[in-house]
């Protein structure tokens, strides 16, 4: 199966095998958004367990 490739420039595994995603809501409209929440949405997170199945799916 080929990889997905809108998942492949969205998502990349770490070292410890978890999957590392950026947040959404930061590309536009920014002024009604406090820094301190634009300056959150600038850290990578982690992909939830619930979603980490289908994700590794689309990737392999």
């Amino acid at each position: 199966m080929k990889t997905k490739s809108g998942a492949k420039k969205r998502f990349k595994l770490t070292g410890t095998g978890k999957i590392k995603r950026k947040h959404a809501y930061k590309s536009h409209i920014l002024t009604k958004k406090s820094t301190k929440r634009k300056r959150n949405l600038t850290y990578s997170g982690l992909v939830h367990k619930a979603d980490e199945k289908n994700i590794r799916e689309m990737l392999h």
